[in-house]
């Protein structure tokens, strides 16, 4: 079936085009054919969320545009999905699919034999698979909001599950499989159920989410059953090896977005490690002031307004760029900088690397008289070390978690903390710990990758430890920047978990990822310390049990203390530029 679009010229969309893949298997795609004479680059992009309205819907403009700047768009479901045929499991089929489907879309009638791929999230993914095979006729991506594998950085944070991004995600993908079988109860079901999510988070075990009862998504029991970074995840871990990849990236970002930090390691890694030089000289990284979805700009930050400027009408303007650079040869700049982000409170900036070379790490040593519990107690922080100071205890229940109040999440903010939020809330509770720096004498940018060192005990035999990094305003509300969790059995290695002895002193290390903010003079930092940040973070129960097959009875309260001596420096580095 073809169609014309009004107000687009001699367009022509032609609808569910299938391309038989070597098992049999059929992809269906919407092709968007602009007005002239060809032959034209290709723009492919593939997804599960409905090639006709998602293509057009989540994030970027509509085909039709891009097809209006000269380019074949090709959106295609991917199998299992929509109009595509299969079984759909996630990303199981993407790198082979992809593949078989970039060197379809590169024979297309009046296709160039150039193509290059876009798409965030999953998309972003489908992107990255498809590259690592090399399929010829791909010359670039723009992977968007994506990250560098499906373990750490994506459905798990140092061990502990992203839960509202991974159950939420799972109930919003099982709603299709409901259509396709034709299950009106079952879709009603799940809608509830991904519009209530805040409430189904609370259920234990996890194994039995409401919404996803009778195995409505077997791939979520699967994500359950390999809580440690096992041979399960490894067919999807980009990080694995950035040597199989030879096309050059436009790697896209926002402060705030679930897979910030798997963003940044693949731009770093395909730039230090790519298949070849030219590709190692031909990656971008684009951070704006956004969250996963919409792409809204983010307020509250000062300094320069959030306007159209940091619009997602941006990034559809900037991957246009990359296409003409890439597939149409045109020397437009675009690689003029590796770096382009927006510095929240001041605005855009070109940076020689990321971190820029104008930033150094620097430590900011935690401090109390052994009161540190809420915004109101006696912690500080410092870049003078500690001496012979108190520790500070706090304890932690699962029965009564400390609330996640914004941060980086997935995909809806009704269903996972998501953005810039007031802290007020968690901070005014004695089971979190809160260390304040004085007011800043001058202002303070910070560009890079934020870490703590943290020295603390626990009582249990497994708990979980979590991070925040906050901007205090001279006002007295805090914001957060990033947030971080270690689950103790993960201390060492993500692949090999072990328990913890009750009473003793471990280190501990948590990547709250990076941050991209300017700090006025008059402002001041601040770090939240605690063992719960629920639900961006599933709840430890404290037990070393495995995860979601224990029910509520099973938890246990723990008391946590946290250590600032010359023997135990807990510290923050903190990316600070000059």
């Amino acid at each position: 079936m073809t169609e014309s679009l009004p107000g687009y010229p001699g367009l022509r969309v032609e609808r569910n085009v299938s391309l038989r893949l070597q098992d049999g298997i059929r992809l269906r795609a919407d092709v968007y054919r602009p007005g002239g004479k060809g032959p034209w680059p290709v723009l492919l992009t593939r997804l599960p969320y409905d090639k006709t309205e998602a293509a057009a819907n989540l994030g970027f403009a509509h085909p039709a545009w891009y097809a209006a700047q000269g380019y074949l768009v090709v959106a295609q479901d991917v199998r299992g999905r929509f109009a595509s045929e299969g079984q759909f499991y996630p990303l199981r089929h993407e790198a082979a699919d992809g593949r078989e489907s970039v060197e379809w879309a590169a024979r297309l009638e009046g296709s160039s034999g150039r193509v290059g791929m876009y798409g965030f999230s999953y998309g972003g993914l489908t992107q990255l698979l498809a590259a690592t095979l090399r399929p010829p006729g791909l010359a670039c991506l723009c992977p968007g909001f994506a990250p560098s594998q499906f373990y750490d950085g994506c459905l798990y944070n140092q061990g502990a599950l992203a839960l509202a991004f991974a159950a939420g995600w799972a109930t919003l993908l099982a709603q299709e499989t409901a259509m396709r079988n034709g299950d009106a109860a079952a879709l009603a079901d799940l809608q509830a159920g991904y519009r209530q999510a805040m409430n189904h988070f609370w259920t234990l075990p996890l194994r039995d989410f409401p919404p996803l009862k009778d195995g409505r998504a077997p791939f979520f029991a699967d994500w359950l059953a390999h809580s440690s970074d096992d041979d399960y995840w490894a067919p999807w871990s980009i990080e694995a090896d950035y040597g199989r990849l030879i096309a050059p990236g436009l790697h896209i970002g926002g402060w705030y977005d679930v897979f910030l930090s798997g963003t940044v390691r693949n731009f770093l890694g395909l730039r230090a490690g790519a298949g070849d030089e030219a590709a190692r000289r031909s990656q971008k990284l684009l951070i704006g002031p956004w969250y996963h979805m919409p792409w809204h700009p983010l307020a509250g930050f000062g300094g320069d307004p959030f306007d159209g400027r940091a619009g997602a009408n941006l990034v559809d303007d900037w991957q246009i760029r990359w296409f003409d650079h890439f597939l149409k040869g045109r020397d437009n700049g675009v690689l003029d900088a590796p770096v382009t982000v927006y510095e929240m409170g001041r605005g855009w900036r070109d940076l020689d690397g990321w971190p820029p070379s104008q930033c150094r790490p620097r430590e900011f040593f935690l401090h109390s008289r052994g009161r540190a519990n809420s915004a109101l107690g006696d912690g500080w922080l410092s870049i003078e070390p500690p001496g012979e100071e108190p520790p500070d205890v706090f304890t932690y229940s699962p029965h009564l978690p400390v609330l996640s109040a914004g941060g980086h999440s997935c995909c809806r903010p009704f269903m996972a903390p998501m953005g810039p939020a007031d802290q007020a809330p968690i901070e005014t509770g004695r089971t979190v710990l809160t260390y304040t720096s004085p007011p800043l004498e001058r202002e303070m940018s910070l560009l890079g990758p934020v870490s703590l060192t943290l020295f603390a005990a626990s009582t249990a035999v497994d708990t979980d430890f979590t991070a925040r990094l906050c901007r205090v305003d001279p006002q007295g509300r805090s914001t957060n920047l990033q947030e971080g969790v270690v689950r103790a059995r993960f201390r060492e290695s993500l692949s090999e978990p072990s328990p913890i002895t009750p009473g003793r002193v471990y280190e501990y290390r948590i990547d709250l990822g990076p941050v991209g903010v300017r700090l006025p003079a008059g402002h001041r930092l601040r770090l939240d310390v605690s063992s719960s940040d629920f639900p961006a973070w599933d709840r430890n129960l404290n037990t070393g049990g495995r995860l979601g097959e224990e029910g509520p009875l099973a938890a246990r309260t723990a008391t946590q203390t946290v250590l600032h001596t010359p023997a135990c420096p807990s510290r923050i580095s903190l990316p600070v530029c000059s």
